[in-house]
């Protein structure tokens, strides 16, 4: 099973192949997608993306995950974060979300078991 490539990407909206819904924030992984609610674990732009944001992701049998930060790089995330990512086996890339898009797309046309995770404004 594949990753979902990201359609298109513009401040505020995300619009991921296959998908109908318009996203703010998405998180996407080999054969899905859904909305990144920052509500559920109570995510603020500090700390940042905390574990079980990712947890549902790295849970997917991906061996890589990209963060996007954020249009301005304004989304933390944490080295706790990270080196939970890292105690599963999955290596992480964490880059402004332009960019992370470009790597996860890439990664996704490569063949990798890519998964990811994307805030679409500051």
């Amino acid at each position: 099973m594949t990753s979902p490539p990201i359609a298109s990407l513009r401040w505020g909206e995300m619009k991921v192949e296959g998908s109908d819904t318009l996203y703010k924030d998405c998180k996407v992984w080999p054969g899905g997608n859904r909305t990144w609610d920052w509500r559920e674990t109570g995510t603020r732009h500090r700390p940042g993306v905390q574990p079980a944001d990712v947890n549902e992701i790295i849970n997917k049998g991906i061996q890589i995950i990209v963060i996007g930060r954020g249009m301005e790089e304004a989304l933390q995330v944490p080295e706790e974060t990270l080196a939970f990512i890292r105690s599963k086996g999955i290596n992480a890339l964490v880059l402004q979300t332009e960019k992370a898009v470009a790597q996860y797309n890439k990664l996704v046309k490569d063949g990798v078991a890519v998964g990811g995770i994307f805030h679409s404004t500051c």
